[in-house]
């Protein structure tokens, strides 16, 4: 059985309040698992970030309107009871661990134990020069980043000393709901970003259908995670449409969530988040509010 999550509506210029409320009901009450969101700051004119494997790449037009992740799940959790409420991703380059540590704490309290953090490192070099973040030292800044946030969730005081964060002896509150640490998640695929998933995360977030190795890489991850941590969980993303392009309209989007779902379901995944944020049938706000019954009709095979 694989559990299917949704992408929230969050791309794009037809999405609205309206239109993310009646999202979120309609996904609730049909059943979905969980609800996801992705990170990014602003649409650059002149992209100079390796997008999609090549530089100079014109990036996604969905991404010219871009809702705040964290801001946009408290809404979620507002209007919902049951489902998950998850990052697949934000940037870790983007953010402090005090700040994000709050801040999931936060809305871990609020939606009562059902947060999910997913963590990346990022594409983008205008988006990191924008935080004041060098893009070449990401990856160290991640190996530093997680220890400091999760530390922020241990018990008061809290004490951490690293090259990139310091955080004095202090009282960081609140703590996540229930003393319980959010799952960390991870969508890193790179070598290297491999051996950190192993060392700091508790599931990886592939996505299907670009020939990533996720079973080979899987069975890796699990190998050389830390004596006595429990096996890498596996979350799978499907895309309606990818980003880089492909998309031929409704039935070819409907066809690409069937193979991806098939591929998430021989793969053991325990979930798979679709993605409908790049499609070329979501026209309209109309179509956003509707996107959760119409997809309901095609994932009763695998719940």
């Amino acid at each position: 059985m694989v559990r299917i999550g949704l992408g929230l509506p969050q791309l794009g210029f037809h999405v609205t309040g309206r239109a993310i409320a009646s999202f979120v009901r309609s996904s609730d009450s049909i059943g979905f698992s969980s609800l996801w969101v992705q990170e990014h700051l602003f649409y650059p004119l002149r992209n100079t970030s390796q997008y999609s494997g090549k530089y100079g790449t014109e990036v996604h037009g969905a991404y010219r309107s871009f809702y705040s992740p964290l801001e946009l799940l408290s809404f979620a959790a507002a209007l919902s009871s049951h489902m998950m409420l998850g990052t697949s991703v934000v940037v870790a380059g983007y953010h402090r661990p005090v700040e994000l540590a709050q801040r999931i704490a936060t809305l871990d309290q609020l939606s009562e134990g059902r947060v999910i953090l997913g963590i990346g490192a990022g594409w983008s070099t205008d988006e990191h020069a924008q935080m004041g973040v060098d893009f070449a030292t990401r990856g160290n800044r991640i190996d530093e980043f997680v220890p400091a946030l999760v530390r922020c969730w241990d018990p008061d005081p809290v004490e951490f000393h690293g090259a990139f964060f310091t955080i004095p002896a202090a009282e960081v509150q609140p703590k996540p709901f229930n003393n319980r640490r959010p799952p960390l998640m991870s969508g890193m695929r790179s070598a290297a970003g491999l051996r950190r998933t192993a060392r700091h995360f508790d599931m990886w977030n592939p996505t299907v259908g670009t020939g990533i190795p996720i079973a080979d890489n899987l069975a890796w991850l699990r190998e050389h995670q830390p004596p006595g941590a429990t096996p890498m969980r596996l979350i799978t993303r499907v895309y309606a449409a990818r980003p880089a392009g492909g998309d031929d309209g409704l039935a070819d989007g409907l066809d690409r969530i069937r193979a991806g779902l098939d591929e998430s379901a021989a793969l053991g995944a325990e979930e798979a988040i679709i993605e409908c944020g790049f499609w070329s049938a979501i026209t309209s706000e109309r179509d956003w509010e509707s996107l959760p019954e119409r997809l309901a009709e095609i994932v009763g095979d695998y719940d």
